[in-house]
């Protein structure tokens, strides 16, 4: 079969700009459904709605709508931190350098951030659940955000190797 009788039979794929788009967007939606439920079950003290505290006033961002609008602000945000690292690290294979991504997002978010934030207590006065969950999930939130961005962009390049020759 050649190539001519497949054209236009499949879908053109997503650019890596876009790509990296909805896998931030995904991300940070996804990971945020997850620290709520981590928040939720008692596992940490952290609940998603921290992120609109020093922004909005009202009691309704500690009701279901502020969970669902800092969820949706989390996958807001994580576009430009995909975008982060695909302009630093998108050559990088490895699902350790997307944990290494995840566990320097943590170290910004517990060291650099929280004096913005009042809901987040500094990391001394945490309890150990909350710092070990909270820890385990920028890890898996980093190794999902890079390794879908590096796949992606390891499979370009080798599709265009692959037409170039």
């Amino acid at each position: 079969m050649s190539n001519e009788s497949n054209y236009g039979k499949y879908p053109k794929p997503m650019s890596m700009p876009v790509m990296v788009f909805w896998t931030g967007l995904f991300g940070g939606i996804f990971w945020g459904i997850m620290g709520f439920f981590l928040s939720f079950f008692h596992l940490t003290e952290i609940r998603p709605n921290v992120i609109l505290e020093p922004w909005l006033l009202g009691n309704w961002k500690n009701e279901w709508q502020g969970t669902v609008v800092s969820i949706l602000l989390f996958g807001v945000l994580s576009i430009g931190v995909a975008f982060i690292y695909y302009a630093l690290l998108k050559k990088f294979s490895h699902w350790l350098v997307g944990a290494a991504y995840g566990v320097v997002l943590f170290i910004i978010v517990f060291f650099f951030l929280h004096p913005f934030f009042p809901g987040i207590k500094p990391l001394t006065e945490l309890k150990w659940s909350t710092i070990i969950s909270s820890i385990c999930i920028f890890i898996v939130y980093g190794i999902f955000i890079g390794y879908s961005i590096s796949y992606e962009y390891q499979n370009k390049k080798a599709q265009e190797k692959e037409t170039a020759t």
